[in-house]
């Protein structure tokens, strides 16, 4: 079968989708299984189906999962982290040490790694990734990365040694340095405007494959460096990737994605639904799930807001978002209910399921000791208002408009109205930096360390909750004590006080109701049998440098 270009996959997949009935494919998993082999196969490429474009590849603009997937691909980071077991491992830095304020760094690097346009991957190189980073370009509109905390300024010792220094201790920077958002780049792509980043073309990275051409939104194409020798010390394949190249083709359309895959016409695809998960697996192709180890899917307050400005109406809230309703409704067994604002599997995770139970009655008594009565619509009323509320549906969310409406069906039973916006709305991402606008919005961030927390609801990072002095508009909320409680964890040396930290500030975020967590999200895969060798970093997104294919 011939490779496919955009147009064609996708119009073959759409057919594909109509006919899933009757589509064959027990035929491909028995040939894939034929043309099986025990030895990697060099050659041939990998056809990946992305739901969403890509919007800005400046390296801490990975997070977003579509951007992260095509930088992990085309960067290294300084270390790495081992998925299992977290712990941070060399990679381009051969070895480090820490003082013991952490307000130090000393990295020592290998020697002959070079950017795929041949300049050096040295200790200048670094230093001016981390410095870019860590303080962020307002003449190129560079960012700073939101991994880097109390980053003050760099060393370059010599060529092969760079050392780092901070203000105050950050034991997290070394977690830091191994996150799709620390992905090392040429000179010359840090000297570009950060809303040229947007073109892959113009990322000039280190890693196994580069970028060969690119239609924007719709498909980049990756193509193998044959010269690459300098993966992780871990990893099973230390030369150039097996892959001659990658296609990432983006296809929004659930079922689209679905039958390229069952069709033959792709290889691996990202986000499979929940209800798509045994089409897929009883038809022989394996479905893969990852967890993002950081903060849960939340629904999150915005407390500037008069409506949520009281503790009570947002614990009601709380008590009245059925969770477990939800995953057994709407998702499968990869979908775990949340029981703490972190996902179980993160770092400085706490149970605080006993704080979250689902209990209408409570939420009723909150409401009416708020002041907040039943109308004769069903819809509780104060002062001539009622309590109803917009929010706009988080696209890149897995199935978040029927998560959404199902909370709104939770919460009506308690008279508060809800209603779901298009998240692909015109204003929705101003509407979300307002509070008078938008009282809650959808949160969740990936991150396999305990800072994690402080990304999201710090200030100067996310802003989940949209304090002043952020980027929320016009905002005069703010809780210090929460802000305390979060410049306490990122800077606590002890790693076990750390953790309570971190559980400190988790338990306050409950208490105040602050947030309401609804799931652990992981990040969901399928591929064909042939497909061989994938592998994932610590918060899900695939790495295919020992990816192989069985045929091609």
């Amino acid at each position: 079968m011939s490779r496919l270009t955009l147009a064609g996959a996708v119009a073959t997949a759409a057919a594909a989708a109509l006919l899933l009935g009757g589509c064959s494919a027990a035929s491909s998993s028995s040939s894939s299984s034929t043309n099986a082999s025990a030895k990697p196969v060099v050659g041939g490429t990998l056809v990946y189906l992305e739901q969403q474009a890509h919007t800005n590849l400046y390296p801490p603009s990975g997070g977003f999962y579509p951007n992260g997937g095509i930088l992990n691909q085309i960067t290294d980071k300084l270390t790495y982290q081992d998925p299992k077991s977290l712990k941070i491992e060399p990679w381009i830095a051969k070895s480090w040490t820490t003082d013991t304020t952490d307000t130090e760094y000393d990295f020592t690097l290998r020697s002959g790694v070079t950017f795929s346009d041949g300049t050096p991957l040295d200790a200048a190189a670094v230093a001016k990734n981390f410095d870019t980073y860590g303080l962020g370009n307002t003449a190129l509109s560079q960012p700073v990365s939101e991994v880097f905390n109390n980053y003050d300024h760099s060393q370059v010792v010599s060529p092969t040694e760079v050392k780092f220094f901070f203000k105050k201790p950050s034991p997290g920077f070394l977690q830091g340095t191994s996150v799709i958002g620390s992905g090392l780049v040429s000179l010359s792509t840090l000297a570009k405007n950060f809303n040229d980043l947007g073109s892959a073309t113009n990322i000039i990275g280190s890693g196994p494959f580069v970028v060969s051409k690119e239609s924007l939104g719709k498909e980049v194409d990756l193509t193998v460096r044959k010269d690459y020798k300098w993966a992780p010390e871990s990893s099973s394949n230390q030369g150039r990737a097996y892959l001659d190249g990658i296609k990432f083709i983006v296809e929004p359309e659930d079922s689209v994605r679905i039958g390229s895959l069952l069709s033959g016409q792709g290889d691996y695809i990202r986000q499979v639904q929940a209800y798509d998960e045994k089409q897929v697996t009883s038809q022989g192709y394996s479905v893969v799930a990852k967890a993002t180890n950081g903060v849960n899917d939340s629904i999150t307050f915005h407390p500037q807001n008069a409506l949520v400005a009281d503790v009570k109406v947002r614990q009601a809230l709380l008590h009245a978002t059925n969770t477990k309703q939800i995953v057994e409704t709407i998702f499968s067994k990869n979908y775990p209910q949340a029981t703490g604002v972190l996902a179980h599997t993160a770092k400085g995770y706490v149970n605080l399921s006993s704080e979250l139970k689902y209990d209408p009655s409570q939420s009723k008594k909150l409401l009416d000791a708020a002041g907040w009565k039943l109308g004769s619509d069903g819809v509780r009323q104060k002062d001539g208002q009622e309590l109803a509320f917009d929010i706009y549906e988080s696209l890149p969310q897995p199935q978040n408009k029927q998560v959404l409406q199902l909370v709104a069906q939770q919460w009506a039973k308690v008279g508060v109205k809800l209603t779901v916006k298009a998240g692909d709305a015109g204003s929705a991402t101003t509407d979300n930096l307002d509070s008078s606008k938008t009282a809650l919005a959808v949160t969740e961030v990936g991150r396999a360390d305990e800072d994690v927390l402080k990304s999201q609801f710090y200030p100067k990072n996310r802003n989940g909750l949209l304090q002043a002095g952020g980027t929320a508009t016009d905002a005069t909320f703010t809780d210090p004590k929460l802000n305390d409680l979060l410049d306490a964890e990122t800077t606590e040396t002890d790693p076990a006080k750390r953790v309570t930290d971190t559980q400190d500030a988790s338990t306050y975020l409950v208490d105040q109701a602050y947030t309401i967590p609804l799931f652990e999200e992981p990040q969901v895969f399928a591929g064909a049998s042939y497909v061989k060798g994938v592998a994932f970093e610590a918060v899900g997104r695939p790495s295919f440098s020992t990816t192989w294919l069985a045929k091609h």
